[in-house]
């Protein structure tokens, strides 16, 4: 299964939990008298549009080159990752304004029931984060990481709220607030992750170096390219979920042009071939005659 396949399979499997939870979640709390549930609904509503945009962005950033985009459409994926964290804010924003409104709200008790729907929802959407984030890492996908952690959010504000209703359960009368308090907390939490996806799409906006580990797989490939002496520079930008490679690649300064030439195919041949998320593969020959570095 192609890397496309399986992010857009994480995708909508993310979509259909979502609008299940947020069905469920609405009902329950609805019925349950817990806002903290109702909180959490909203976000799952929210995370139903934001994973569609990301299903959107997948699909967009892996449209094929063309004149216009002669590196590909993959840029697009961290800008669908800027509004993604925007609908979290949003939520977070939402859930915070509405919490503050029912804390000085006088309102019922949650029902003792509305805790097992909550323990159901937490394992749900770990199991979900744990196989999003999985997909995330194995497709190179930054939109699909979002999507993974707006899981890992869900789970904290769902446990969140359970520690609230338990609370109010617990003392009973005057503690009715404390799952709503329970919801403030998770709106915090939803803004700081918010800012943890948001960070590292910008760096691959900005092409930020972050990729130390993919640059020593290179270079230990390429010094086992026979004729290649060594390597220079070798700057990497990531777009999509592919990496564009610019790499310096000394040898022989005897050799004919052509050879030259020849040698810098074989490289690139072989660095896509060893690893297949590289996209473009620009290698700049060096003479062996220069001062050069492993």
């Amino acid at each position: 299964m192609t890397s496309e396949k399986t992010a857009i399979k994480a995708t909508y499997f993310s979509i259909v939990g979502n609008t299940c939870l947020a069905i469920i979640k609405g009902l329950a709390g609805f019925f349950g008298n817990s806002y903290a549930l109702i909180a959490d609904a909203i976000e799952s509503t929210t995370d139903i549009f934001s994973s569609f945009l990301v299903l959107f962005g997948i699909k967009y950033s892996n449209k094929p080159a063309d004149e216009n985009h002669p590196y590909g459409h993959g840029r697009a994926e961290p800008l669908i990752t800027f509004l993604v964290v925007g609908f979290l804010i949003t939520s977070a924003m939402i859930i915070a304004y509405k919490s503050i409104v029912n804390i000085s709200t006088p309102h019922n008790l949650p029902k003792p029931w509305t805790l097992i729907v909550l323990g159901i929802i937490i394992f749900w959407k770990e199991f979900s984060f744990r196989l999003v984030i999985k997909r995330s890492i194995q497709t190179n996908s930054s939109s699909l990481k979002a999507d993974a952690w707006h899981h890992r959010s869900d789970a904290i504000t769902s446990i969140a709220a359970f520690v609230g209703i338990s609370i109010a359960l617990f003392f009973g009368k005057g503690y009715e607030s404390a799952d709503d308090w329970a919801a403030l907390f998770a709106s915090g939490f939803i803004l700081y992750n918010s800012y943890l996806i948001f960070r590292p799409a910008l760096g691959e906006i900005m092409d930020e170096h972050l990729y130390d580990d993919l640059v020593h797989k290179i270079r230990t490939i390429s010094s086992n390219v026979e004729g290649i002496i060594a390597t220079e520079k070798c700057f990497i930008r990531k777009s999509g979920m592919r990496y564009h490679v610019d790499l310096h690649a000394v040898v022989d300064a005897d050799i004919s042009v052509k050879e030259g030439h020849d040698l810098a195919h074989l490289l690139k041949d072989t660095l896509q071939k060893e690893l297949f998320e590289l996209g473009h593969v620009l290698i700049h020959i060096e003479p062996s005659n220069k001062i050069t570095t492993k």
